[in-house]
């Protein structure tokens, strides 16, 4: 069925919020990432800060990946039922909430709770790009739908030497107060710029399946993040795995006979939407390694024969480039994607994840060639980025494109987590002492990034198995099926 296209904004304010949509959108994404990133230079001074254990201080990172990994799904749905401005707005605003508790306070239960509220922005990507379908004319859709995808990065680029210098020279609460003013703005210009989109799915709201997949993920997400702290096969790891499966497919069970699902799993199994989840997943594990180690690498102690020995601020200058990078590139991932296909850039991205690892494997001794491996790695995340929405976009009604990018979103923050405990198992089980205390080797970290390499080919192999979208006439239209006008303008362009 055809969807409406935008609605033209006549009045001389109408013109000038439709100019600033994507700025703000993008705005949002960014905001989001530098909130994930900003606590990550306070992890070691915590304990001291707030009297806790490092182990408890942990939890500030853990509980935003939870509560973000539950919400961004739910939230979705709740866009593409109740208004997707609506839920965005509400996103930003609970994370700015949970900025100005962390700036009040330095009792750790309530940081990790506020850490927790700011879980949901993690929905605002999936959010702005439905809702830049919706808007935006098709000339103007591609390009913005691939700089939305590549905010991630940007502000995960930007959040960490800013957090490192706010850090090194100001109280720590400065940094929540930072990012709470930010969020202020943020929420006034949504609400001033972003116009709700009128496309809707009515229905009732699946309470039960939102629970369900909040408890099976809880019990995925939490025995991955802590199974090296835990022990592996622990019975608090094996007893959250068991309890994974059977929820989950409990869940699954349920969604199949629910009208009106939180998840349409009818949709999802169809290849086109569901191997785009699973590239997204194999896609956000090779992307991560690359922060992870990077980050690691570059401020061991130069006596292990291969570290620098850089402070926080420098390693977040080191992975600014890359930040820089998916700004410029994102704009030739959407002509790409326009003239051979989101799953042709998709797979292309992917292999170039796959090359910068093989310059890393070649060389990490000397800083520009970490950078440049990095930056590489980098670029390949924009183009794959920019074109799982894009796939997403093409594949599944518009009524639920909030919901089923927040299942692809979701799919990558899994592979993140599965990225980050694969990784610690990989370094811990290569160490030497030095200075008296165990630190990774070269060999450690060559080995994550041949481990990151071989899933980034195969997110690229997944691409390619992916049927054939409809700007290539490929199954859709062999087989009839009513297409949006909007992505046939959008192919011509």
């Amino acid at each position: 069925m055809d969807q409406p296209g935008p609605i033209p904004r006549t009045s001389t304010a109408g013109a000038l919020r439709g100019r600033l949509t994507v700025p703000v959108l993008a705005f949002g994404g960014i905001l989001m990432a530098v909130m994930q990133t900003v606590v990550v230079p306070l992890l070691p001074d915590l304990p001291r800060l707030t009297g806790a254990s490092a182990g408890t201080v942990s939890w500030m990172v853990t509980a935003t990946l939870l509560s973000g990994a539950v919400l961004t799904p739910v939230l979705g749905r709740a866009g593409d039922m109740y208004g997707k401005r609506r839920v965005l707005t509400a996103a930003l605003a609970l994370m700015t909430v949970g900025s100005v508790i962390c700036a009040l306070s330095s009792d750790i239960v309530v940081l990790i709770a506020a850490r927790a509220l700011q879980g949901a922005a993690a929905s605002v990507v999936p959010l702005s790009i439905s809702i830049l379908r919706d808007e935006l004319p098709p000339e103007r859709r591609g390009s913005a739908v691939a700089l939305m995808s590549s905010t991630v990065g940007i502000g995960a680029a930007l959040g960490l030497p800013l957090a490192a210098l706010v850090v090194q020279y100001a109280d720590w609460h400065t940094m929540f107060w930072l990012t709470g003013a930010l969020g202020a703005l943020g929420v006034t210009a949504v609400w001033w710029a972003v116009r709700e989109s009128p496309v809707r799915q009515p229905g009732r709201f699946d309470v039960l399946g939102a629970l369900g997949l909040a408890a099976g993920l809880v019990c995925l997400l939490l025995g991955v993040s802590q199974g090296g702290q835990w022990g592996w096969g622990s019975a608090r790891v094996v007893g959250l795995f068991l309890g994974a499966v059977v929820v989950l497919a409990l869940w699954w069970w349920q969604q199949l006979r629910t009208e009106g699902p939180l998840v349409d799993l009818r949709l999802v199994s169809r290849p086109r939407v569901g191997l785009s989840h699973v590239a997204a997943l194999l896609t956000g594990f090779a992307f991560y390694a690359n922060s992870l180690v990077t980050a690691q690498l570059v401020q061991a102690p130069e006596a292990t024969g291969y570290g620098l020995g850089l402070s926080i601020v420098e390693t977040g200058l080191c992975l600014l480039p890359g930040g820089v990078t998916m700004l410029v590139f994102s704009p030739l991932s959407a002509r790409i994607s326009a003239a051979r296909g989101p799953r042709i850039t998709l797979a292309l991205g992917a292999a170039v994840i796959a090359c910068g690892y093989a310059v890393r494997i070649a060389d990490s001794r000397d800083l520009w060639m970490i950078i440049l491996g990095a930056t590489v790695v980098a670029t390949g995340t924009t183009l794959a980025y920019s074109a799982l929405p894009t796939l997403i976009l093409r594949a599944v009604p518009a009524e639920q494109t909030a919901s089923a990018n927040g299942v692809n979103v979701l799919m990558r923050t899994i592979g993140q987590a599965t990225s980050s405990a694969a990784v610690a198992a990989v370094l811990v089980h290569h160490t030497s002492p030095v200075g008296g205390a165990p630190v990774p080797t070269l060999h450690g970290y060559l080995l994550a990034f041949g481990m990151a390499g071989a899933v980034a080919l195969a997110a690229s192999a997944a691409a390619l198995t992916i049927p054939g979208d409809p700007a290539t006439g490929g199954t859709r239209r062999a087989r009839g099926r009513t297409r949006d006008p909007r992505d046939e303008a959008l192919e011509g362009a």
